[in-house]
C-alpha cells in the first residue's frame, strides 16, 4: 500500500467575518499572516467579507447581482482544503455577513476542517465560535478543537499592530494550525480514495 502523503500544498481560505467600518480585523489578519508564513503546508487565500455583499435572504435562483457576489467567493471556497474563520463576537454570536456566506454555500464546506480565530470583550469571541461549531456540523464540516482567542483584543496590540506579548497567542496559533493541517491532509487524502458520501 502506498502511504506517501500528497505533497501538494493545502489550499487554505481565511474568512474575515467582520464588515464593520473601523473594524479591528485587519490587525488580526496581519498577525495571522505572520503565523501562516511559518507554516509551509498552506497556500493561503483571504476571503474578506467587507468586500462581499451577500443578502441574508436566500433564493434557489440568485439574481445577477447576487451571482456576481458569489463569483467572488464560491470558487475560493470550493477549491479550499481547509478554512480559518476569523470572527468577532457580536451580541453573543457571530456577524450576519458570515452567516450569509455560510448559508449561500453547502458542498463547499463538506468534509473539510475549519479552525477559528476569535476576538471580543471578556469572552474573546468564544461564544461566537461555539455557535459556529453547531452550524458547521450541520454542513458536514469538521471543526478544530483548539482555537485562538483574543480577549479585549485592542489592549494586546500596540499602535503599529504588533502583539505586546505574543508567546501565548503564537503557541495557540501553532497548535490550531498543526491540527488543521493534519485534518486537511487526512480528509483530502481520504476523499481522493473515496468521495465523501459515497
Amino acid at each position: 500500500m502506498d502511504t506517501t502523503r500528497n505533497s501538494t500544498p493545502l489550499k487554505l481560505a481565511v474568512i474575515v467575518a467582520s464588515n464593520r467600518t473601523g473594524r479591528f480585523a485587519p490587525v488580526l489578519v496581519d498577525w495571522l499572516r505572520g503565523r501562516l508564513a511559518e507554516h509551509p503546508d498552506f497556500d493561503v487565500d483571504i476571503v474578506d467579507l467587507a468586500e462581499v455583499d451577500l443578502p441574508t435572504a436566500l433564493s434557489f435562483q440568485p439574481d445577477a447581482a447576487v451571482s456576481a457576489e458569489l463569483a467572488k467567493v464560491s470558487p475560493v471556497l470550493d477549491a479550499a482544503d481547509a478554512f480559518v474563520v476569523l470572527t468577532p463576537e457580536f451580541n453573543h454570536s457571530f456577524p450576519a455577513s458570515l452567516k450569509a456566506l455560510i448559508d449561500w454555500h453547502f458542498g463547499e464546506w463538506q468534509a473539510k476542517p475549519v479552525g477559528f480565530v476569535s476576538y471580543g470583550g471578556m469572552s474573546g469571541g468564544l461564544r461566537a465560535v461555539e455557535q459556529l461549531r453547531q452550524v458547521f456540523a450541520e454542513l458536514h464540516a469538521m471543526t478544530i478543537r483548539d482555537t485562538v482567542s483574543f480577549h479585549n483584543a485592542h489592549g494586546h496590540f500596540d499602535e503599529t499592530g504588533r502583539h505586546k506579548d505574543p508567546t501565548g497567542p503564537d503557541a495557540a496559533a501553532k497548535a490550531m494550525l498543526d491540527q488543521l493541517a493534519w485534518w486537511a491532509h487526512a480528509l483530502r487524502d481520504a476523499k481522493a480514495v473515496r468521495p465523501y458520501g459515497a
